[in-house]
């Protein structure tokens, strides 16, 4: 720890803003359907040393039948549980999530960081039968880490070899057409940071089957890349050249005979009887991302200023664009903002679809633009069932609250902003002590008689977003309730799910 303050000091003296790193761990997967496998130690790494900070999950084509897509829209589908069983004992909690049909988009992150994850918005595009239908498009999140926006793009675009043009159009259509309630970035390409994963359907054209499964015993994929579609398509489409992509150094991931390892070996049947051929091993799954650049090419600064010229915006909005375009550039020269990609593969492990998931591991490195939260709350007093009870919140900076702001009591290693035991309005309940310290009533009616390890946090309905956590503390077991018989012996319906030395970890 000392070690990493003395670097963050010498980096600041030499101008160098990068204090803070943090990791990101990816993963882009096409389930074909299938429900989750029981084991998702190794699609998340769950043993490396080194602890992702958040973990973004794109999926595809998750099941979504009628009576199972009704029920997912009450409870949370089963690959949303399962990755929520598995990563809530670990500290991480979701965030926020956005399904549309078959695609869904999962965010965690550790819990030291929600109160700094703010303005999180979510959303949608249909490109399937002409914009009507759900099976292929775009979903979304979009949000502010420590200050600086990012934005993920899970994406499920069009099938087959002869339509990379459709899929260029489709990825533009969607960039296009997304936009969020947010002044600083209301579309995707105004975010500092864009990562754009999913199942991209690119194929690799020109190459026989026999040529592409030979690079691919012999692991010459280099060989194969020049007739990627996407690295193809991006030497003419200004729009993919703005995003980077790491090597594809590992097998393609489709397609495969499912529970094996073994390529696309069936023989499919045609309208007139006749034998279909067997789909060629492409890299249909990636994960890249756009990094907003700080300066511009002369080249680009002609081109944009020659559109500008052709469009004859007025002078209002051209000096508005003018003024943004400045204030970019301030902030990323004050809160600096680096990516480097870690790792990019493909796992190998998993065979209950005819794709294999994609991982890519990020070190992002910024300056946070602040490092406290917006509101400090803490239980005032012993807290049980047996008498009504006091929260005490302090804001610490200046934020637009609203009616639909409540806090939270949640049990401790809690899954998610919806998992809490109870929770009241601030409004309703509030009485201000002065203008530095509000405190809140929280009725006796509503505290678990059987007590545990519990934590408050402050959700600001503005921001969609939790912005204050407390300390742990210990809810007693109800007095009243243990006398009269209520409660069976050695019973807690709170236990600790995490240790308090663990909770903040």
């Amino acid at each position: 720890m000392e070690e990493d303050e003395e670097q963050a000091d010498l980096d600041t003296k030499k101008g160098n803003h990068f204090g803070h790193t943090f990791r990101l761990h990816m993963v882009t997967w096409n389930v074909a359907t299938a429900d989750p496998p029981e084991d998702l130690a190794s699609l998340l790494q769950l043993n490396s040393p080194k602890s992702p900070d958040l973990y973004v999950i794109g999926l595809q084509e998750v099941y979504s039948g009628p009576l199972r897509f009704l029920s997912d829209m009450l409870f949370d589908d089963p690959w949303s549980q399962a990755l929520i069983s598995t990563l809530a004992p670990r500290n991480y909690i979701k965030v926020s999530a956005v399904r549309m049909q078959g695609l869904l988009l999962l965010f965690f992150s550790k819990l030291e960081h929600v109160p700094f994850i703010r303005n999180i918005q979510t959303t949608y595009t249909r490109t399937g039968l002409f914009g009507y239908w759900g099976n292929k498009g775009g979903v979304s999140v979009r949000l502010a880490f420590y200050g600086h926006t990012l934005c993920f793009l899970n994406c499920h675009l069009a099938a087959h070899m002869d339509y990379a043009s459709e899929r260029v159009d489709e990825f533009e259509s969607i960039m296009d057409a997304q936009t969020f309630n947010c002044k600083k970035a209301p579309k995707i390409v105004d975010h500092r940071l864009v990562f754009w994963l999913g199942d991209l359907n690119f194929r690799i054209q020109d190459h026989g089957m026999h040529f592409v499964r030979t690079c691919i015993n012999d692991q010459t994929y280099n060989l194969l890349w020049s007739k990627d579609q996407l690295i193809m398509m991006k030497k003419k489409e200004q729009m993919l050249q703005e995003f980077e992509e790491g090597p594809l150094d590992f097998q393609p991931t489709y397609k495969f005979d499912r529970n094996s390892d073994t390529y696309d070996s069936r023989c499919y049947r045609t309208w007139f009887g006749f034998n279909g051929k067997k789909r060629k091993p492409a890299w249909t799954d990636r994960i890249l991302w756009r990094l907003r650049s700080k300066t511009l090419s002369p080249d680009k600064r002609e081109e944009e200023k020659s559109s500008s010229d052709e469009k004859k915006l007025p002078q209002q909005e051209e000096e508005e664009k003018e003024k943004k375009k400045e204030e970019e550039e301030d902030e990323e020269e004050e809160y600096p903002l680096k990516i480097k990609q870690e790792l990019y593969t493909s796992n190998m492990e998993y065979s209950i679809s005819d794709h294999k998931p994609v991982i890519g591991i990020f070190n992002l490195q910024l300056r946070k633009m602040f490092d406290t939260p917006l509101v400090r709350l803490q239980a005032e007093g012993d807290w049980s069932a047996d008498i009504d009870a006091m929260v005490i919140y302090s804001p610490l900076q200046p934020f637009t609250s609203s009616t639909w702001d409540w806090i939270g009591l949640y049990k401790v290693g809690f899954s998610s902003v919806l998992d809490y035991i109870t929770y009241t309005w601030v409004k309703d309940d509030e009485v201000v002590f002065n203008e530095e310290i509000m405190q809140v009533y929280v009725s006796k009616e509503e505290i678990p008689v059987r007590g545990g390890e519990c934590v408050l946090c402050y959700f600001s309905s503005t921001m969609q977003s939790i912005i204050g956590i407390s300390e742990p503390f210990k809810v007693h077991e109800s007095k009243v309730a243990l006398e009269e018989g209520f409660l069976p012996e050695r019973i807690n319906g709170l236990n600790k799910a995490v240790s308090e030395d663990e909770f903040w970890k």
